[in-house]
């Protein structure tokens, strides 16, 4: 498939105070590449300013679309509805926050190219990556990493990084299928696109500074692994047990046959 646009999701919760920079950033990054672009801001809940202050850069930055809505849903859920409203030959979703350096997307999409790639994902795991990241985090990203390749005996060794894109075909079949919102979101994305058959998944390097102030501590860092560990117990209960996966695509496929 030949590459003639690209369509990034910016899933923007309480960034009242990066997320302009995070655009012009992201903006800049994706100037330099020889396709067509638009960069989708999806506010997740009129919590903060977030949503008034980008708002405002629509009519500066022509390649720029925001929208939003009142109440959080989850990081998933903000996804789920930009891909839901993108264009591009290649959509992807890259993190606000200015934790990730958004000009290895240029390094992303030669990678999907070459091998012909359903899906490229970042990882912090990549021999090439140049990652900063609080003890902490990398302790619950292993013990996280394993159990999930033990469940759903994925072949990628990072499936966190908030940084991923994915050919339009694959969001446009994945996405619609996606129930959870929050903690096991990627999880889930890479068990559908296994179930559908979309297995030419790479991963590619990144550069990740993490700047904010870990808050995964005490009572919270608990909290956090119960969630965690609750949705992608969601998730293998309905791969394997509901097989709720399977279901939806005999559905799609009965459908489409009428």
């Amino acid at each position: 498939m030949k590459i003639k646009s690209l369509s990034i999701v910016v899933p923007a919760y309480k960034q009242e105070k990066t997320i302009v920079k995070d655009v012009i950033r992201l903006n800049k990054a994706l100037s330099l590449l020889p396709y067509k672009h638009e960069i989708i801001v999806v506010v997740d809940g009129f919590v903060d300013e977030t949503y008034t202050i980008i708002k405002k850069q629509e009519s500066r930055i022509k390649n720029l679309k925001v929208v939003g809505y009142e109440k959080n849903r989850g990081k998933g859920s903000a996804i789920k509805y930009g891909v839901s409203i993108a264009t591009g030959d290649i959509v992807g979703f890259i993190d606000a926050g200015m934790d990730i350096d958004p000009t290895e997307v240029s390094i992303m999409i030669d990678l999907m190219d070459w091998n012909d790639a359903d899906i490229i994902v970042g990882s912090k795991l990549h021999p090439e990556s140049k990652v900063k990241y609080p003890f902490s985090r990398k302790i619950l990203s292993w013990g996280y990493r394993t159990l999930t390749r033990a469940m759903f005996g994925f072949k990628i060794r990072d499936t966190q990084v908030g940084f991923k894109l994915y050919r339009k075909k694959v969001a446009k079949d994945v996405f619609p299928k996606i129930i959870v919102k929050r903690f096991a979101f990627d999880i889930e994305v890479l068990t559908v696109a296994y179930k559908l058959g979309y297995r030419r998944i790479f991963e590619a390097p990144i550069k990740l500074d993490f700047r904010g102030i870990s808050t995964i501590t005490s009572s919270s860092f608990w909290k956090v692994i119960f969630w965690m560990l609750w949705d992608t117990a969601a998730v293998f209960y309905r791969l394997r047990i509901l097989h709720y996966y399977d279901k939806k695509q005999v559905i799609k496929s009965k459908v489409i046959k009428s």
